[in-house]
């Protein structure tokens, strides 16, 4: 999978505190997670509240600084970033319809192999079909008027 040097133009779903875990979790201060989503997936989503073949889904993961300019206090994102994942819908080329990818820079990268527990909580946890729906707001009341809200 080629890297998407322009996810930063995409639709933007949601950013999460400390909700990092896996090969990106940091023990020191939390990480922010930023998911982005490729616009025609984003539209057909709206139109019928499930994610069509070819959705792109991209985890952005940066560290967090507590310290810098005037802000002493709170959390902001730094300008590293620490890593990004991609979970792809493609029903016909792979087993699990959705696959994974972890980037090492800004080169192509392999699908995680279907053994990896991602796919499991994916599958167990996601609210709408093996995607976290539960954790963007502006979708969720997309997924409930369809009837595609998992519980």
């Amino acid at each position: 999978m080629e890297y998407p040097r322009d996810y930063r133009q995409w639709i933007f779903l949601s950013s999460g505190l400390g909700m990092t875990y896996g090969p990106l979790a940091s023990t020191s201060e939390p990480r922010f997670d930023n998911v982005f989503v490729n616009p025609s997936a984003y539209n057909r989503f709206l139109e019928t509240g499930t994610w069509p073949d070819g959705t792109v889904m991209v985890l952005e993961v940066r560290k967090s600084q507590s310290k810098g300019s005037i802000n002493q206090g709170g959390h902001f994102q730094g300008a590293d970033v620490s890593g990004v994942e991609l979970h792809v819908k493609d029903s016909k080329r792979f087993e699990r319809k959705w696959a994974f990818f972890g980037f090492q820079g800004e080169g192509p990268a392999k699908a995680v192999p279907n053994s990896a527990s991602c796919f499991t909580c994916h599958e167990q946890h996601g609210a709408v079909d093996t995607t976290f729906v539960q954790f963007y707001p502006t979708l969720i009341p997309t997924a409930k008027a369809r009837g595609t809200l998992k519980q």
